[in-house]
């Protein structure tokens, strides 16, 4: 260091290309899996049919009122349950870490919120059916102890909107569990022990000290569950069938064309999911900078 500061045409030290070997298969990964495909889509999104440059696929983003419905179809089902995915898996993480359970069935709270949030598509969608659809196990149990039929009796249908809201939150809020268990267990012993010093109940802690400083990452973690029902395919379209038309089944049916088929309009369909993603995430991004402050 001394030598190439007094020598400024001393040879700089040799890249060493054994350090980045490790992150090679990220790398790879990114790129065959992120980056081209996002290309395709934006290549795809400005293209025609006859493969020349067209913006008539984004403008008819804007013009055709079933895509709108579909958006908005899906901004709803992610909103609902990112909110109650939320609330319920902040209670949930709250009872795990501050709320002084045991060990052992924190442990297993824990691993089975890593389970749930990674169990979706197919298998998901025929567990609820198996357990709630018109012929499952709690459908006819409530009816065989209680006498009433879901369906006939009552508003309740697993392929309707709140089903499959339902259905979401089964890994919704285990998500949500593991993202807020690190930063309630982040709250330092020392403020609950000056607020309570100072005369504070525990109501008035939370209110006024846990609950703020905990606030952006509650709304980063709601964004996150936000995206992450945004995207979601496989379970909606193996639970409704279709029957439901939120924005990704809209796009499959472009592209695949099974009953509509506009590749480019698809792409540019997709292309609205990476803006909406993509403004969550910078969202989500913002608020937890502004959580780390207090929670390093």
């Amino acid at each position: 260091m001394a030598q190439t500061a007094l020598n400024p045409k001393a040879p700089t030290p040799a890249l060493d290309w054994k350090k980045w070997i490790g992150v090679t298969p990220f790398f790879l990964f990114a790129i065959l899996f992120l980056v081209l495909p996002s290309m395709r889509l934006i290549v795809g999104s400005f293209t025609n049919s006859d493969g020349q440059f067209t913006f008539a696929n984004i403008f008819q983003l804007f013009q055709e009122q079933a895509i709108l419905d579909a958006y908005w179809l899906s901004i709803r089902i992610s909103a609902a349950t990112a909110i109650g995915g939320g609330i319920f898996g902040f209670l949930l993480a709250y009872s795990v870490t501050v709320g002084g359970l045991p060990k052992p069935l924190r442990s297993a709270l824990i691993t089975f919120s890593g389970v749930a949030s990674n169990f979706a598509g197919v298998p998901l969608a025929f567990a609820f059916i198996a357990t709630l659809g018109r012929t499952g196990f709690v459908t006819a149990l409530i009816k065989n102890l209680f006498g009433v039929n879901l369906y006939q009796q009552t508003d309740f249908d697993l392929y309707s909107f709140w089903g499959l809201s339902l259905t979401y939150m089964y890994f919704q809020f285990p998500l949500m569990v593991l993202i807020m268990a690190p930063a309630l267990d982040g709250l330092k012993r020392e403020w609950r022990e000056a607020a309570e010093n100072l005369g504070a109940s525990t109501g008035q802690y939370w209110l006024r000290v846990a609950f703020p400083v905990l606030l952006p990452s509650i709304l980063g973690s709601m964004i996150l569950l936000f995206g992450n029902a945004f995207g979601a395919y496989a379970t909606a379209y193996a639970l409704t069938g279709g029957r439901l038309g939120i924005i990704t089944i809209q796009i499959g049916a472009q592209i695949r064309g099974d009953v509509l088929h506009n590749p480019g309009l698809g792409y540019a369909m997709a292309m609205g999911m990476v803006v909406v993603m993509t403004i969550s995430l910078i969202g989500y991004s913002w608020l937890q900078k502004k959580s780390e402050r207090w929670l390093r």
